[in-house]
């Protein structure tokens, strides 16, 4: 922020992207985090606007991404969150709370999750669960075993791309979504996990369905939700730039 002024730039807006329910500035859980009723403003000296990750992902998909028409967008991390665009509109839910995806149960006796419940996706193909089933320490490794063709590093994906086409199918089940678009951590893995997630939904949805929605990857990867988190501002700017610049006390 000094660094602009010094510029001569006007500070637009700031946003801080968290992997937990958001509404209103208010963190009401993020359990990867271990944070509950957090307000952030009240940890940071500057004005910073808080925003669920996942939802901010998915505004940089529509925004920036390739993503047509309705999609959802799949942010998988050390969590699982989803964002639904219907419309070109993001949908937040009756307040903001809306794209949970890493606690949608896939195993109803698995193992326990720290949001309290039990088998949620998050235990059997978030980042954390995927590195430990193979025994590695980063993504770059187990990528590096995936492409020297590792059986431990493939079985680990194999399960967590069934399980999260089995999370999906519910999604799909309530939402209808045309695209699913996998980002985060699933896009570099998008060509180890992209046929047992089809196989999955494949497997529960044809009888109903006939087809599947297509299942793409986000080009854009971890830089979705700073896109989306800077195009929330671009168009708050573009709408109106003299009421942004005055709210942030700048001279137009």
């Amino acid at each position: 922020m000094d660094e602009a002024r010094r510029e001569g730039l006007a500070i637009a807006g700031s946003t801080l992207a968290v992997p937990g329910l958001v509404d209103g500035g208010l963190v009401h859980t993020a359990p990867n985090l271990g944070w509950h009723h957090v307000r952030v403003s009240d940890l940071l000296d500057l004005p910073v606007e808080v925003d669920n990750e996942a939802n901010l992902a998915a505004l940089g998909e529509l925004w920036f991404g390739s993503a047509p028409g309705d999609f959802l967008h799949v942010s998988g991390e050390i969590g699982i969150g989803a964002g639904l665009v219907v419309g070109g509109t993001l949908f937040r839910g009756a307040r903001g709370l809306a794209g949970e995806l890493g606690h949608v149960v896939v195993h109803p006796d698995g193992p326990a999750c720290r949001c309290g419940g039990r088998g949620c996706l998050e235990r059997y193909a978030g980042q954390e669960a995927l590195l430990g089933a193979c025994g590695l320490t980063g993504v770059p490794e187990l990528l590096e075993s995936l492409r020297a063709g590792e059986p431990g590093a493939l079985e680990a994906c194999e399960r967590a791309g069934s399980a999260l086409g089995i999370a999906l199918t519910s999604a799909i089940h309530l939402m209808d979504p045309g695209t699913i678009v996998l980002g985060g951590v699933f896009a570099p893995l998008f060509p180890w996990i992209r046929d047992p997630v089809r196989q999955a939904m494949a497997a529960r949805l044809t009888g109903m369905r006939h087809t599947v929605p297509d299942l793409t990857v986000s080009r854009l990867g971890s830089d979705a939700a700073p896109l989306g988190a800077a195009g929330q501002i671009i168009h708050r700017v573009l709408a109106n730039p003299i009421a942004t610049l005055t709210r942030r006390g700048e001279n137009a």
